[in-house]
């Protein structure tokens, strides 16, 4: 059972002392092995851990992080939500895409509404959503995660802001795949069309074969000035919060509010993919997700601005 950082690496020493008192060779993979799993922001940097989950409890997740969207939910995806696909298992929280026919109780015949247009689903899934439960304004958020990058799959870990319907609210995708492709981008409103600042990321790039075989580490760090969005300490994307202002009436800035976590595992639509030619089950598993913010008295980059300040014209 996965404890922290420490228990890791003492188990990984043991292992070694075995491998050398009996002569034989152990290959000890960084996806298994996990030594770095449990390393956090430094305090010396100003990062105080506010929240996490680890998913050390076997059995469904926990209540006062997590609840669950149900259905068909977006769009021409493909899967139907349950919450009956998602479980923790050995500190792994594991979201499993089943090829499986499930009805659709919310079913009309000649309904051209998504929800209710389509008598069954081919596929079934998890998404998880700290909406009501877990929100926070500002902070670095992270994820270790090892994700499916077969055809068809479309991972994601996410935020919404607590205020506004879509796109009004503003979404952040701090990590989301689909085609080949790592995404890192955020979302608001343009007026009568979405604003999108993207940056998107072939997983050949990493030159590593075994990428979507290892466990990878995803961070957002968000302040009332940028969000920066990582994989691997890499910087994939920078958004300028000061110009992340919704072209509407009330020109409020969705990046100056809190948000709330989404994890969730989609299969096939727009984006997905065709997912024919996959084998299933497949899974998205999640060692922890953390969140940290800036210790109290530590300079922040000026003061708080409410969430229509700077904005262009005022």
């Amino acid at each position: 059972m996965k404890t922290s950082a420490t228990m890791k690496l003492k188990w990984t020493f043991v292992m070694a002392a075995i491998g050398l008192m009996s002569g034989e060779t152990f290959l000890l993979s960084a996806d298994h092995s996990r030594e770095d799993a449990g390393q956090r922001a430094p305090e010396s940097e100003g990062w105080k851990l506010v929240w996490a989950d680890e998913f050390e409890k076997d059995g469904p997740p926990d209540p006062r992080n997590w609840t669950y969207e149900t259905g068909f939910v977006r769009g021409t995806q493909l899967q139907w939500y349950q919450p009956d696909n998602a479980w923790c298992q050995n500190g792994l929280l594991i979201i499993e895409g089943r090829h499986e026919r499930k009805r659709n109780p919310n079913y009309v015949p000649n309904s051209k509404h998504r929800k209710e247009k389509r008598e069954f689903a081919e596929y079934t899934s998890t998404s998880l959503t700290s909406e009501g439960l877990r929100s926070w304004r500002y902070g670095r958020f992270e994820m270790r995660a090892r994700i499916d990058a077969r055809p068809g799959l479309h991972p994601a870990f996410w935020t919404l802001g607590v205020d506004g319907k879509w796109p009004d609210r503003g979404e952040i995708d701090i990590m989301e795949y689909y085609g080949g492709l790592l995404m890192a981008h955020a979302a608001w409103s343009g007026g009568k069309e979405t604003k999108w600042n993207s940056v998107r990321t072939p997983i050949d790039d990493f030159h590593d074969p075994e990428w979507s075989k290892k466990f990878h580490v995803w961070r957002m760090d968000w302040d009332e000035t940028s969000i920066r969005l990582y994989v691997d300490g890499i910087l994939q994307n920078t958004i300028d919060v000061t110009k992340t202002f919704n072209e509407d009436a009330e020109g409020k800035n969705p990046f100056r509010q809190p948000h709330f976590l989404l994890l969730n595992l989609v299969i096939g639509g727009r984006s997905g993919g065709d997912p024919s030619e996959t084998k299933f089950p497949t899974r998205f598993e999640v060692d922890y997700v953390r969140v940290y913010q800036r210790q109290s008295g530590t300079p922040v980059v000026g003061p708080t601005p409410p969430a229509n300040a700077d904005k262009p014209g005022r």
